[in-house]
């Protein structure tokens, strides 16, 4: 089976990074309204209760799918499942973030949202550096 196909989910990506930032700092972040319009997309609001629909202001729509405070979010997006994770790391004082999301079309989709993610990634780094 080729990298990032699965069973399961279709072809998928991961990307992680570890920052200089404590959980509680980085989870405000990306789950507050600057950090959820650089993941998810501008005008996503999120409610932590599961089945709860959002919307984007470019129009895409999904719904949460799990919501575990200071540790991850699940949402669907379009036809995909994007998913947020946060683990400590360094004693407490760095956050592992990871961005994954599953059920993109193909290979090609794979390498696309693999960019992407990494640069959501630069861009949350650059947010929580600035404060």
């Amino acid at each position: 089976m080729p990298t990032g196909l699965t069973r399961d989910a279709g072809w998928q990506i991961g990307v992680s990074r570890t920052l200089d930032h404590p959980v509680p700092v980085v989870w405000d972040f990306v789950s507050g309204p600057e950090g959820l319009a650089l993941w998810l997309g501008p005008g996503a609001v999120l409610a932590p209760e599961r089945g709860t629909p959002y919307r984007t202001a470019a129009g895409v729509t999904g719904e949460v799918r799990g919501y575990r405070p200071a540790d991850r979010i699940r949402v669907t997006h379009g036809t995909t499942t994007v998913q947020i994770a946060l683990a400590s790391a360094a004693g407490g004082s760095r956050t592992t973030l990871r961005f994954h999301q599953e059920h993109l079309a193909s290979a090609e989709e794979r390498e696309g949202r693999r960019a992407h993610w990494k640069r959501v990634m630069d861009q949350v780094a650059a947010s929580l550096d600035e404060r």
